[in-house]
């Protein structure tokens, strides 16, 4: 019986583009192996803090699995090693395997597996070692937890296979993590999963996930072949290919036009790999030095602690914490968890311990980048990233609302620094890099305890904002205030004790130098500002403001509000009939 020629299954190539799971790069700071415990060079960690769960900038990226270009690589590879091992051949290797108990993994290598380890010795030889160097971080760990159940030890290379032993890697279809789980599977077999952690990325959770699947696997197949495939296809494929065409191992189900692409060469492929590792010198991979295994103590935190704050406290980099937490999706500790225990690198639990007690946080302001694509309007742009028009329009230095098809926009967003105190010292220090300070409005907030707590008149809020009431503000709203060095030394005197006591967070960041404050340190003018919001705040001559269309809005509504003729709003506009759309924006003269 001849197996059927690769080329046969080249047209599953798309599918497979969903489905395989290898050839992702680590995320880390230093691929060599070892964690590096220097700190930063800078004295402040920035963390980016959003109080919304589904906000993007909060989560941690995962890593794309195995290219398309790879894939290509293995579908010529495999197209070159001819037919498949004649039948009867590999139905001999099938019933050695039988004998065999769930303690060992026979190791067939037939023209299929050659191709592999052809592949893995030239073109892919790059990927490959450094999969093999990163196996060093976990392999110790895989093996043990093997061996508390009587399996073999060669099955810890599924992981090599399924992520490039990588913790974070993500298929396209959306299998995560060192062994790859599907969130169903994940979570039969009690794994966590929600917002904040994806127990799928934690080494030792999920190695122990998958050594019992594979064991349940192998316990109704009774060979490590059909189980190590069911592991990949699912196990009602493989039930189905042994009912429908009556056979009883690997070979003869990969015969068929049954199995997914990604499945017949998943077998091949482990079994090359666990040749190579069993001996890599023999082929060619003698000067290979594996990662070092990863060691961590364990520290205690609250929740929502910034994982720029850990690495701060532990004297290492932020990627080191990443690296021993993979399960977080988050840059900062579970906000749905009262403790954590978050691993650090080993030996240093009695210095992050001791630094806990001069952590101290700063609010700042960051940005990120928007290009302007086909369809996009301001009102969309600050909807999307919930801010104001006057905002945005200020931070970008634009006079209007005009935005030119692929315009890179800044966008701010809040973050918190944070920060060692000196020895000995009680009170932070506050530190600022813009003038721009984001302020979001919490439940109780009124402009004028804002006002107060900034040192700002009320008028000046209003027109940084566009306000056009000064007593309606909502939770969850942002508010840009614009202040220079002057303004900032006036509230490090306050802000310090304040966040201290009562944990309150300010969004401080710079900008320019033009400042003027009253005597008594309780009211200022910004010239530079004023200069730019005058005609936000009363409109002079020409001047104009912007106004967002609202749900039940209209031209009429709209025209006594500024008590100004539906027909000026429609020639400022160019608009050609009384018809609205909620979003879009309106420029509004007054003389």
């Amino acid at each position: 019986m001849q197996y059927p020629p690769i080329r046969q299954y080249i047209s599953q190539l798309i599918v497979i583009s969903f489905f395989f799971c290898s050839g992702c790069s680590l995320l880390t700071d230093d691929d060599s192996g070892n964690l590096t415990n220097e700190p930063s060079s800078s004295p402040y960690h920035k963390y980016t803090n959003f109080s919304s769960v589904g906000d993007e900038n909060d989560k941690l990226p995962m890593d794309e699995t195995e290219s398309d270009n790879e894939i290509k690589e293995e579908l010529h590879a495999l197209s070159q090693s001819g037919s498949w091992q004649d039948a009867s051949a590999a139905q001999a290797s099938s019933s050695q395997q039988q004998k065999r108990s769930i303690h060992q993994f026979p190791v067939v290598r037939n023209r299929q597996v050659e191709a592999y380890i052809k592949l893995f010795q030239g073109k892919q030889r790059s990927s490959f070692s450094r999969f093999l160097t990163r196996s060093g971080f976990y392999i110790n760990t895989i093996e043990n937890e093997l061996a508390s159940k009587g399996m073999p030890r060669e099955i810890a290379y599924l992981a090599l296979v399924e992520s490039g032993f990588n913790p974070r890697a993500r298929s396209r279809a959306n299998a995560i993590g060192l062994w790859q789980f599907m969130a169903g599977t994940g979570k039969d077999y009690n794994l966590k999963i929600d917002n904040y952690i994806d127990e799928r990325c934690n080494v030792e959770k999920s190695t122990k996930a998958a050594i019992n699947y594979l064991g349940d696997l192998y316990r109704e197949f009774g060979d490590w072949y059909l189980a190590v495939a069911a592991y990949n296809a699912g196990p009602g494929k493989i039930r189905s290919g042994i009912k429908r065409y009556n056979v009883d191992n690997f070979w003869d189900l990969a015969a068929q036009k049954h199995l997914p692409l990604e499945t017949i060469r998943y077998v091949p492929k482990l079994l090359a790999t666990i040749i190579i590792a069993r001996d890599p010198a023999k082929f060619g991979f003698g000067n290979l030095r594996l990662a070092s295994p990863l060691e961590f103590d364990t520290l205690t935190v609250g929740p929502s602690l910034g994982l720029d704050a850990v690495a701060l406290i532990a004297e290492c980099k932020k990627g080191d914490i990443i690296r021993l937490n993979p399960e977080l999706m988050r840059k900062k500790t579970p906000a749905n968890l009262a403790r954590y225990q978050i691993k650090i690198p080993k030996g240093k639990k009695n210095i992050a311990e001791n630094n806990m007690k001069r952590l101290h946080s700063v609010a700042s302001t960051a940005y990120k980048s928007h290009k302007v694509g086909k369809g996009d309007t301001l009102p969309k742009i600050c909807k999307k990233y919930n801010l104001n028009t006057t905002t945005l329009l200020k931070v970008n230095n634009l006079q209007d609302g005009k935005l030119a098809l692929g315009k890179t926009l800044r966008i701010p967003y809040s973050t918190i620094i944070y920060k060692l105190l000196p020895k000995g010292v009680k009170n932070a220090a506050m530190l600022s890099s813009d003038d721009l300070i984001l302020h979001k409005v919490k439940r109780g907030d009124t402009l004028g305890a804002i006002a107060k707590k900034y040192h700002v008149p009320i008028k000046l809020i209003v027109s940084w904002n566009g306000l056009r009431n000064a007593k309606r503000i909502r939770a969850g709203q942002q508010l840009a205030l614009f202040i220079d060095s002057k303004g900032r030394d006036m509230i490090k005197k306050t802000a310090a004790k304040h966040i201290a006591a009562t944990k309150t967070k300010l969004i401080i960041q710079p900008q320019q130098k033009k400042t003027v404050d009253s005597p008594q340190g309780k009211q200022m003018t910004i010239a530079a500002a004023q200069k730019k919001i005058t005609h936000t705040t009363r409109p002079k001559n020409d001047a104009a403001v912007y106004y967002s269309v609202q749900n039940g809005d209209s031209l009429w509504t709209i025209s006594r509000k500024f008590r100004i003729s539906m027909a000026d709003i429609k020639r400022w506009n160019s608009l050609k009939s009384n018809f609205l759309k909620p979003g879009s924006t309106l420029k509004i003269k007054k003389s």
